[in-house]
Order: C-alpha cells, then sequence, then structure tokens
C-alpha cells in the first residue's frame, strides 16, 4: 500500500517535527518508563517520542521492549510504569497480583494476528493434536489461540503448544519447524509472504479478539495526576500526525522495527488506530462485553484463579 503526498506537505510535517523536539519541556516534566513490543499497533508511541510530542506535553518517555511474557513483572518491580499490551492481559496480571489501570486505548486488530498452518490444515479441527508455536500463558498468542479454538468448539489441550515470541514462531514456521505458528505483523507477514511453506487459517478478522490498550499503574496515576492525560494527549496527537502525512510517519513508525515505510505501512493496513471518540465509543460499550468473556475464558484455561473486578481496572477520565 503506498500513500502519495506533496513535498509541501511532506517538508511542512518534517519541519513540525523537528520544531517539536526542539520545544522546551514544561517546568514539570515526568518522567516515565513505558514498556512494549515492537507490535505494529504500538507504533504511533514510537512516533510521539522521536517527533517531541510527549516533550511537548511535559513528559520525559523511555520506551522500554519487554517480551508479553514478562511485562508485568517489570510493573512490578517498579522498571517500568507504564505498559501497552492486550486488554486480556491487564486481566491477567491484575488477577495476579499486579495492580494497573487502563487509560486509552490504542489499538484494534483487524487480521493483523493469526495463525500460520501447513497446507494440509483445511480447519481448526485438522490441527487436533498438532504442534502450534504461541508465546507463554498469558500473553496475547496464547489468549487468541485458546479464543479461537474455544469458538470451534476445542480446547487447548487438543493442541501440543511450544512456548515462542510471535517473531521467532512465524521465522520458525517458514523453516519448516512446527505444524501451525500464532503471530502477528510484522511478523504475521513473513507467513504472508511465504505461501510456498503455509498459509494462514483465520485472523481477527474472523475472530475480532485483538485490542490493545495503555495501562499504568495505580501509584504512578496518583503522584503524576497530569500524566495518564498527557500520554493520552500524546497518542491522539501522534494519530493526527500520520494522518497529515503517512509516508513521513511510516518512514519514522517503520524505522524502529527495521522496516522501510512502505513494509510499514503494509503491516499497518491490518489493524485500526483508535483516536479519541473511538475510545469513548469502545469503553462504553465492546470493552465491557469482551473483558467479560475473555475473564470467563482466562479462568477455563487455568491462566488465573478468580476474575479481578473488570470496572476497577480501568479509568476513562483520561479521555475525557
Amino acid at each position: 500500500m503506498q500513500f502519495r503526498r506533496t513535498f509541501g506537505l511532506a517538508a511542512a510535517m518534517a519541519a513540525g517535527a523537528v520544531a517539536l523536539a526542539a520545544a522546551p519541556a514544561s517546568a514539570e516534566t515526568t518522567k516515565v518508563t513505558l514498556g512494549l513490543s515492537g507490535w505494529t499497533g504500538f507504533a504511533p508511541l514510537t512516533l510521539a517520542k522521536e517527533a517531541g510530542i510527549f516533550e511537548k506535553h511535559g513528559l520525559d518517555v523511555s520506551l522500554k521492549k519487554i517480551p508479553q511474557a514478562s511485562r508485568h513483572l517489570a510493573l512490578a518491580s517498579g522498571d517500568i510504569q507504564c505498559a501497552a499490551t492486550t486488554v486480556e492481559t491487564w486481566i491477567v496480571w491484575n488477577a495476579n497480583g499486579v495492580a494497573a489501570k487502563q487509560i486509552f486505548q490504542m489499538d484494534k486488530s483487524f487480521g493483523a494476528d493469526g495463525i500460520a498452518v501447513r497446507g494440509d490444515v483445511a480447519s481448526f479441527a485438522d490441527l487436533k493434536g498438532k504442534t502450534v508455536a504461541a508465546s507463554a500463558p498469558g500473553t496475547s498468542p496464547y489468549f487468541l489461540l485458546a479464543w479461537m479454538l474455544h469458538k470451534n468448539d476445542m480446547k487447548m489441550a487438543d493442541v501440543r503448544v511450544v512456548n515462542m515470541e510471535p517473531g521467532p514462531a512465524a521465522q520458525a514456521f517458514v523453516a519448516d519447524q512446527n505444524d501451525a505458528a500464532m503471530t502477528y505483523e510484522p511478523y504475521l507477514s513473513t507467513v504472508r509472504n511465504a505461501p510456498d511453506k503455509g498459509k494462514i487459517l483465520a485472523t481477527t478478522l474472523d475472530y475480532p479478539a485483538v485490542m490493545d490498550t495503555v495501562g499504568c499503574t495505580p501509584a504512578f496515576l496518583s503522584e503524576n495526576p497530569t500524566a495518564g492525560k498527557a500520554l493520552a494527549d500524546s497518542y491522539f496527537e501522534a494519530l493526527e500526525m500520520i494522518a497529515a502525512d503517512k509516508d513521513k510517519a511510516f518512514e519514522i513508525m517503520g524505522a524502529d522495527v527495521k522496516q522501510t515505510g512502505e513494509a510499514f505501512g503494509n503491516s499497518a493496513q491490518h489493524l485500526r488506530w483508535q483516536d479519541k471518540a473511538a475510545n469513548k465509543a469502545f469503553f462504553e460499550g465492546e470493552f465491557k462485553t469482551f473483558s467479560a468473556e475473555a475473564a470467563d475464558l482466562l479462568l477455563e484455561i487455568g491462566v488465573i484463579k478468580q476474575k479481578p473486578d473488570i470496572a476497577g481496572i480501568v479509568d476513562t477520565s483520561y479521555i475525557q
């Protein structure tokens, strides 16, 4: 997917980014370290940092790449104060004693997460007894596998799960290892681009169960009462920059995961970033119904022992 813009607009946006980066931070700059992964949906956070948007909003943000399986440990230890992850993961973390509150939604997957299978697998029933590479319990790929199996009247015990992170899982699959792999963009395109190795059986277009939010520890939000809104506002401003000049924004975001702007755009077409209006609609409706169903499934597959109070793990005041 290519996006064309005039040179004048690109130059104006580049100048704007430089101006933002040069803008002085507020007198009360708040330091925050945010844990995330190389998932395409999180890229506006990288854009907000590189374009000086966080600084403009009085934040000194460090973005730290941490595997989803151990991101909660970094939160619990105080190594990070905020994180980006999937909605159901916050349920897992809170249920297992890591207190955190979601403060804004980042994205929804529209085909950016999926399961790759060999050519002889025609349905989920054909996966019975086969080996599936997926991240550890408590992660999005593991949950999405459970969700897909559940929707097809199957259980996790019906397959053999080999724990591998999304990038390695995709690489192993195209190297003829394992019968299937749970992964996401930009790694899912590794499979899309190797049709001789297999195919994509299903994605979040078929099973819409991946949506990401940013959350922080209650202590951080309490001690820094303006930081939550500053983070949300910075994210929304990054989306405005993307809308104004996709080419420039995609170059910046793609560089973080070693992709060209064009390749990043191809990955990004499989998700939707969520602006303030979309955030408000999401938390008023889908968030509640999805969280309730997700909590039931997490309990059933043994990832959590008890369900947390869903209303207590979100604070929408920062998107008002």
